[in-house]
């Protein structure tokens, strides 16, 4: 579902973009970068124990007039439609998550990313792997280490399959890997079901959020918040007191928080 001028400039709005609406890769490159730095990451829904809604305009109101955040299948179905409203020929990916599963099971595909055609050259985009969100789109095509105003990431190909990795602490960290097969967005209904309804997921059973901004990226788990600088060593610290944790939730991450019924108690129920 294309959106409207009227949709594209409140999205313009939201992340703070004022480019040219034009298919180019200056424009997926400002896009995947602003995105992550104003639309957070967080699974507030899920954590809640209420449905997260997957239809472009419900995604739509929630990450963008709500001043909400959300996970991988909010976060690209929302850069997705943005880049085909702008004339981008986009097709959405299905990954199998690799972060921090060193020696456990595999995960089934439960991470959406993006394939983005621009002047005959196939680029990943992704604005919701929480905290390693990259922001800048990465080339398909070359395996070297890829420069973003976060870090470095690469691209490397296995057969059929390609494998997204991040350097964290001078060391390369798997992401995730996929291959090029076009998903349809019936097909991400029971990952997104799976990840927001299943008693063992994290999305379930943990309050997950993290955001960009200019000094680095901000992480949180539960009621742990880290601050991992780009120019000074990481901060982290515990919240105190369900006031300081909402507090954080607003401003360091910048969700809106006013209509979230329930939220109180589960904020409680972090330091019972």
């Amino acid at each position: 579902m294309m959106l409207s001028s009227q949709g594209l400039d409140a999205y313009f709005k939201r992340i703070g973009y004022d480019g040219p609406a034009t298919p180019t890769l200056d424009t997926l490159r400002s896009l995947q970068h602003l995105q992550p730095l104003a639309i957070p990451f967080e699974n507030l829904d899920s954590w809640r124990g209420l449905p997260v809604s997957l239809k472009p305009d419900a995604v739509f109101q929630k990450l963008v007039h709500a001043k909400r955040g959300g996970y991988c299948f909010e976060q690209n179905q929302l850069l997705m439609r943005v880049l085909q409203s702008l004339g981008f020929s986009v097709s959405g990916l299905s990954a199998r998550v690799l972060w921090m599963q060193a020696g456990q099971e595999a995960l089934p595909r439960t991470h959406k990313a993006l394939l983005v055609n621009v002047d005959g050259e196939q680029w990943i985009a992704d604005a919701g792997f929480g905290g390693q969100t990259m922001t800048a789109p990465l080339r398909l095509a070359s395996s070297a280490a890829q420069e973003s105003p976060h870090g470095l990431f690469s691209v490397t190909r296995s057969g059929e399959l390609y494998r997204v990795a991040a350097l964290v602490a001078d060391q390369w960290q798997p992401l995730y890997e996929c291959s090029l097969d076009a998903y349809l967005p019936v097909d991400y209904e029971t990952a997104n079901w799976y990840v927001s309804t299943h008693p063992q997921s994290r999305f379930v059973n943990n309050l997950i959020c993290s955001r960009v901004d200019a000094t680095g990226r901000h992480v949180l788990l539960d009621t742990h918040y880290s601050h991992y600088r780009l120019d000074a060593a990481p901060e982290s610290r515990n919240a105190a007191t369900p006031e300081e944790l909402r507090s954080l939730l607003q401003t360091t991450f910048g969700i809106g928080l006013d209509e979230l019924q329930g939220l109180e108690p589960k904020l409680a129920s972090l330091f019972s």
